[in-house]
């Protein structure tokens, strides 16, 4: 598997983030960086204690990592989710949780996959 297919299927932009860092080593480098990111788990967390401020700060985080990454799908839900919690819509916010939560985990699934295929 290349790092593109890698991108096609967690639906990101390679081209993007690639014209951002330059290199695939450091496109590499940081989407591996991303399996420890604990973002979504602080603000998974967050909203089941309906500590809303941490769960706006964390997917905050977490929609701006994934804009840097070019994670398209993930960023996006996280944008959806991030305006809901600044506007104090939390049944909107907990809504939007599942496409969340899909979009999390199918990057963090591609990027598995993306290491398997490369015996790490």
């Amino acid at each position: 598997m290349t790092l593109k297919e890698c991108y096609e299927g967690l639906g990101g932009d390679f081209d993007s983030v690639l014209l951002r860092l330059n290199r695939e080593q450091l496109v590499e480098k940081f989407i591996y960086k991303f399996l420890d990111d604990k973002s979504f788990c602080l603000f998974k967390t967050s909203m089941e204690n309906m500590d809303y401020a941490e769960a706006l700060r964390a997917v905050h985080t977490l929609k701006g990592i994934c804009q840097n990454l070019s994670f398209t799908n993930l960023y996006e839900s996280s944008s959806i989710t991030t305006l809901a919690l600044k506007e104090n819509d939390y049944q909107k916010a907990a809504e939007s949780m599942p496409q969340l939560s899909e979009d999390y985990h199918r990057i963090i699934n591609a990027i598995q996959m993306y290491q398997s295929s490369k015996g790490e």
